[in-house]
């Protein structure tokens, strides 16, 4: 095994993850890139796990899959499973398994992750 193989391995999931979001968000790799600010080519070679995103780059995709940003640094591997943190809570998990519902409209996710968040920020754990 190589050095980078880890990474790689990282750097695929997190691609997969983005790519699912996208599509499940409904969203061409060209609107994306329109939202990010981000160059078309770029994205894609991140969907493919070729490139490890900049933080800045991860903010921004997060932003326009509407997604929290901890949930692509856990993605990424840049936040791990602290015990208290986040993923531990399932916050992580409640938002996506949201947007991964195939039985709920978007318009639908929309309002339920819109609903879950202000609970979450009413609590003060929100993001």
């Amino acid at each position: 095994m190589t050095a980078d193989e880890p990474w790689a391995s990282q750097r695929k999931l997190l691609g997969d993850f983005i790519r699912t979001q996208r599509q499940l968000a409904k969203l061409s790799l060209r609107d994306m890139a329109a939202l990010t600010e981000v160059s078309n080519p770029y994205l894609s070679q991140i969907e493919r796990g070729l490139h490890e995103p900049s933080v800045r780059v991860l903010k921004s995709i997060a932003n326009a899959l509407n997604v929290s940003s901890e949930t692509l640094l856990a993605q990424a591997g840049l936040l791990g499973n602290e015990p208290g943190g986040a993923s531990e809570r399932g916050t992580i998990d409640t938002a996506g398994a949201i947007r991964a519902d195939p039985n709920l409209t978007e318009g639908q996710k929309t309002a339920l992750l819109a609903v879950y968040r202000s609970y979450r920020d009413a609590n003060g754990e929100g993001s």
